[in-house]
């Protein structure tokens, strides 16, 4: 099982698959009061570029999981780049439990494993010790869409996105949102590698599909979705 190649093709550039940059991921790290040693488990974690920086920032050790073969390639490249000891699995996230409880259980992106927010906090409860933080990533809507973004996907507004967690049990003790310069930087990239690929593949089976989302997805996104979605990383604690 492996990740279709229409996603690798859009984050060929990236190293965060999502709409955060360095400093936004390095100041949620900062917020987080990381310590040598603190253990991590990050689901569906892409490049790994979470536990690669923070270990070499902070001397976290830990574990990443993600289906792509690709992504999981890329992540120990980068590990053995920054001379960090970083495990990563090829594998579906959806079921993965870790050996031993760790301190910080993430799943930054990517909440459909666990059907969505609350079940993905269960999931990543699963991995916790007793007063472990749990970091989630999700869109949220900004302000009330028009009815023509809703297609975008099924969110919420943050306060109801708090709410939720809340409900669920989970106390919110900490977060980073994302800003429309964070999405530019990852949305408006994916443009450029599509480009870029169908330029040296212009006769892949991929292409037709391709080239119909560059000719339409710049002024989908410039009309209903930076106007509208917010994204943030949010960190939270079992309540007991």
């Amino acid at each position: 099982m492996d990740l279709p190649r229409h996603h690798t093709i859009r984050e060929s550039s990236h190293r965060i698959l999502d709409p955060f940059t360095d400093a936004q991921l390095a100041t949620l790290g900062r917020a987080l009061h990381l310590t040598p040693g603190t253990t991590l488990l990050d689901l569906a974690c892409g490049k790994g570029e979470l536990l690669c920086t923070w270990a070499r920032d902070h001397g976290t050790v830990g574990t990443g999981v993600d289906l792509s073969t690709v992504f999981v390639a890329a992540a120990r490249e980068r590990a053995a780049s920054l001379g960090v000891e970083v495990t990563f699995v090829q594998g579906d996230a959806s079921g993965y439990v870790a050996e031993s409880a760790v301190d910080i259980a993430s799943c930054v992106g990517a909440t459909w494993i666990g059907g969505g927010v609350v079940g993905t906090l269960d999931l990543l409860g699963r991995s916790l010790r007793p007063g472990g933080i749990a970091l989630v990533g999700e869109p949220f809507w900004r302000t009330d869409p028009p009815e023509a973004a809703l297609a975008i996907g099924d969110f919420v507004t943050l306060p109801a996105l708090v709410e939720q967690t809340r409900d669920a049990g989970w106390d919110l003790v900490e977060m980073v949102l994302a800003d429309e310069a964070s999405w530019d930087r990852y949305v408006a990239a994916q443009w450029l590698n599509v480009r870029r690929f169908l330029d040296e593949n212009p006769d892949d089976e991929l292409a037709p599909a391709l080239r119909h989302e560059l000719s339409t997805a710049p002024l989908e996104y410039v009309t209903h979705q930076r106007p509208y979605l917010g994204w943030g990383v949010f960190a939270l604690v079992r309540r007991p």
